[in-house]
């Protein structure tokens, strides 16, 4: 306490002296004044930006709170510095671990990212980055998602963005459901979590010289994912806290659970805990200390029963049905939408080992589908390596690790998890006659370890960003290829840019249709055509996907 009240006065003698002009420019720290007090930041050591880290969008998510929607801040504070990271939310996997697991439940942070010279009423398009890692790992201070690159390439876009990046619980803080969680509207948490930080920028964006009426939300993978509950989320009332969005390899269909389904786990939970006869459980659990929970949830110390899938609940406050009904009803946010797939989603994720036809049908029963559905779709995705995925590894994958019949089940997995939700979502926005702008990524990267992974889950962010150093990845996606992968990362960051700022991700010289009805095209990048990209009808798998929505995701 005493360190940060040192900081913090530290902080506001350095402000004194910029105004009196008796220290170097170089040496002020950037300000926000919001109505609750200011924050003072650090100017970017690589670009002309201003970086506000680690500013807390609501209260502490710890005692009562455990477990609990999100709570506003309220109280004022004066002068604060906003120059470090907040804690990354508790997680379990690579992304987490790799960083050091700086982790706390007190996490609830957003990081803002500006060009040099922006002030309060600027009025700049804000873009909200939402993370990934399957809700159960990442955060904000991961280097690969570093918002520099971007925010510098707007301003030489000439389309000047302020960017956003936080942090929402993860893996059981923040999906854990039951009765009494439903009870006391607490479900899906991590969700609301995200759309706290959209009312908090509402509230004082502008004071950072964004613009609160120009909000994109914009994710990757389980972020896209998240964001997709954000387009129907209270049956598509979003209030306005966003404009636009672009979904990277998610959308919000999917199967929901409900608290029936998490009841039986909840209730081992309580067990577990000693937490049975108390007369509140709930508030049981919210009193334990964090590492009771934590060696449960890590699998240390595991319950009995397995946890359901992590994903968003039918809970009858925030989510109302699944996500297909509501798209189908038109209750959805109704913006500018941006979204797409890689080529070879499934690859990454694709259950390995899988070599004959009754571990195929195991697999497929494990998920929860029917006998009929098993056959149908085994028929739709037959074994037969010339169909399957990756196109660009020939033949058969060998059985060890991968298994005989990987790309068979890299197709389903791929196309089960993203592709059938991505035209789902782009066919309902077409239909609505809303701007959609649609793409499929066709590039394989360096640092894969074997090439049956092709155009493989994740690998476009770093073109997206612009981060053709590399930075946060134990090897450079770009090292070793050819000019035109620089090139096609700076095209397509210009043209996420654009969509931020203009809700079209048209620049000079490049024509990226938009997804109709009667139009239905993809705009492809890959770095084997002569201009990075070209369009393609929107075709692809069409029987296999179309069965899934109709038969499958209803």
């Amino acid at each position: 306490m005493l360190s940060s009240r040192v900081a913090t006065i530290a902080a506001f003698l350095g402000a004194v002296a910029c105004i009196a002009g008796t220290t170097s420019a170089a040496a002020c720290p950037p300000t926000a004044k919001l109505s609750t007090g200011t924050y003072y930041g650090v100017q970017s050591t690589e670009y002309a930006q201003d970086k506000f880290l680690g500013i807390p969008y609501a209260q502490p998510p710890v005692g009562r709170l455990r477990f609990a929607s999100p709570e506003p801040l309220t109280e004022s504070f004066g002068q604060r510095n906003a120059t470090n990271f907040g804690w990354m939310c508790i997680g379990y996997g690579s992304d987490t671990a790799n960083l050091g697991n700086p982790v706390n439940e007190d996490c609830l942070t957003l990081n803002v990212v500006r060009p040099r010279g922006v002030k309060a009423g600027d009025n700049l398009p804000v873009g909200v980055w939402v993370h990934g890692g399957s809700y159960v790992m990442g955060g904000s201070r991961d280097p690969r998602y570093d918002l520099g690159a971007i925010v510098e390439q707007s301003v030489k876009e000439q389309k000047p963005i302020v960017a956003v990046s936080i942090n929402y619980r993860l893996q059981n803080w923040g999906f854990l459901f039951s009765k009494e969680m439903q009870n006391a509207r607490a479900g899906n948490i991590a969700f609301k979590d995200q759309r706290m930080v959209l009312q908090w920028l509402q509230d004082n964006i502008a004071s950072f010289g964004g613009n609160p009426s120009k909000v994109t939300i914009w994710g990757e993978s389980a972020g896209a994912r998240s964001l997709g509950m954000q387009l129907v989320a209270h049956d598509g009332q979003h209030g306005n806290l966003f404009q636009s969005a672009i979904l990277e390899s998610g959308s919000p269909i999917a199967i929901f659970n409900n608290a029936t389904g998490w009841q039986p786990y909840f209730d081992a939970l309580v067990a577990k805990t000693g937490c049975s006869d108390a007369g509140d459980r709930l508030n049981c659990l919210r009193d334990l200390p964090w590492q009771t929970l934590n060696a449960i949830f890590n699998g240390s110390n595991p319950l009995s029963v397995t946890a359901p899938t992590l994903g968003a609940v039918i809970d009858g406050d925030f989510i109302t049905a699944q996500a297909s009904a509501l798209l189908k009803q038109g209750k959805f946010a109704h913006v500018p939408l941006l979204t797409g797939n890689n080529f070879d989603e499934g690859t990454a994720y694709a259950k390995q080992g899988i070599s004959t036809d009754a571990q195929w049908t195991a697999w497929l029963s494990g998920l929860g589908l029917s006998a009929t559905q098993i056959h149908q779709l085994s028929t739709l995705y037959p074994d037969d390596p010339a169909v399957g995925i990756p196109a660009s590894y020939e033949g058969r994958p060998p059985a060890s690790p991968y298994g005989l019949q990987f790309k068979r089940v890299a197709a389903l997995a791929g196309d089960y998890q993203q592709h059938s939700g991505r035209r789902s979502l782009v066919e309902t926005y077409a239909a609505a006659g809303l701007p959609v702008y649609s793409y499929l990524w066709n590039v394989i990267v360096n640092g894969l370890p074997n090439p049956i992974y092709g155009a493989t889950h994740f690998q476009e962010v770093a073109f997206v960003f612009n981060n053709v150093n590399g930075r946060g990845y134990s090897a450079n996606p770009f090292e070793g290829k050819p000019e035109t992968y620089i090139q096609l990362a700076d095209l397509m960051s210009r043209m996420w840019v654009r969509f931020m700022s203009d809700a079209n991700p048209n620049i000079d010289g490049t024509e990226w249709p938009q997804y109709t009805s009667s139009n239905p095209e993809n705009l492809v990048f890959d770095t084997n055509k002569t201009n990075l990209r070209y369009t393609a009808t929107d075709d692809y798998r069409k029987a296999q996907i179309r069965y899934l929505l109709d038969s499958v995701f209803v």
